[in-house]
């Protein structure tokens, strides 16, 4: 496995980021897709990655569109595996409020055109594709409890218009780039074969996060806003989480051939074990004592959670036991205090 060359969208990002340390750190040669020379610039000059020294194994190639018709064909030549993440961010809303050109169609096309591309290259073995659970289950699931367990293998139909919020725009985003990448699997027969990874909420360090301010931006906003005591963003979540260092080494662990192929896993608890996103408090209050009697976290802030039962047990057999909702805490609180101690100190 070690030196054999993947390319790696979405390097930028939280997942991403942390899929380039892992496919680094597990031996293989990386091509990395980013928009832009800045962005390159960004991730290789992170000091995490330096830190790292794995310089020599590591390649950027520019793709300014990454939803353009064969945007990927130059830089798929010559790889033997893909890891797909970019997507738009349920966080990046387009302005105008147009989901389907803003959310759905990039998403869509971005998948389609990769997989065209690893068909047209020849050499490619295996494609990752990261989608979400909600690809695989009824948006409803997300606002009301169902009682129904959804698995790696359930589906849904696409999302139809209107779409009346950012959310809607998303999820209809991951169901509709899921279900064609299946299709075209389907009708194409390609020579490689996918895999899909469903993450939940996506929580823990994000080693690209240089402010506080960051963390309200992100799904690490979900544990961040109760611990300082503001309002959520939603009234209500499902109570469905997983920490970002299962979700990446999950994309690299999926490359070995002794994982079979053309299949999905789900990346999340299971939402039966007594998780609550009030369940912030206690674990604040345990390991950030010293924050909470400062009143640096003065926790307070609030978010329902909506039982959501998803079934990970494919999951765990096959890559081992996912983090609990605590490590996930811990590790985005440590990081958050991390850049608020840094930032104090320079205001001092």
């Amino acid at each position: 496995m070690a030196g054999n060359l993947v390319l790696i969208t979405g390097v930028s990002g939280h997942i991403g980021f942390r899929v380039l340390r892992y496919a680094l750190e597990y031996g293989y040669q990386v091509r990395a897709a980013v928009r832009s020379e800045e962005k390159a610039n960004i991730v290789r000059n992170n000091a995490v990655l330096k830190a790292m020294g794995k310089d020599s194994q590591l390649s950027f190639t520019i793709i300014p569109d990454f939803s353009a018709a064969n945007a990927f064909d130059e830089a798929a030549k010559g790889a033997k595996y893909v890891i797909h993440v970019a997507s738009p961010l349920a966080t990046r809303a387009p302005a105008d409020g147009d989901y389907q050109k803003g959310f759905i169609d990039p998403a869509v096309n971005m998948t389609l055109s990769m997989l065209d591309a690893a068909r047209k290259a020849g050499s490619i073995k295996r494609v990752v594709i990261t989608s979400s659970v909600v690809a695989i289950m009824p948006i409803t699931a997300m606002f009301e409890p169902s009682g129904e367990v959804y698995t790696a293998d359930t589906r849904v139909d696409e999302l139809t218009g209107p779409l009346e919020n950012p959310m809607a725009g998303y999820v209809a985003s991951k169901i509709a780039a899921f279900n064609r990448a299946e299709a075209w699997i389907k009708n194409e027969k390609p020579a490689f074969d996918v895999i899909h990874v469903h993450p939940s909420f996506v929580e823990g360090r994000d080693d690209l996060c240089d402010s506080t301010e960051y963390f309200l931006t992100s799904t690490n906003a979900l544990i961040v806003r109760q611990a300082l005591g503001m309002p959520s963003y939603f009234p209500a979540a499902p109570n469905n989480y997983n920490h970002v260092d299962d979700s990446a080494r999950i994309h690299v662990q999926a490359l070995d051939p002794h994982v079979e192929g053309n299949q999905s896993f789900v990346v999340s608890n299971n939402g039966e074990d007594g998780m609550q996103w009030s369940d912030v408090a206690k674990h604040v209050r345990q390991h950030f004592p010293e924050a909470v009697e400062k009143g640096i976290l003065p926790l307070g802030g609030e978010l329902a959670s909506v039982i959501t039962k998803l079934d990970n047990s494919k999951t765990e057999k096959t890559f081992g036991k996912l983090a609990t909702f605590e490590e996930c805490v811990v590790s985005v609180m440590g990081h958050w205090l991390e850049l608020y101690d840094k930032e104090h100190a320079l205001k001092n």
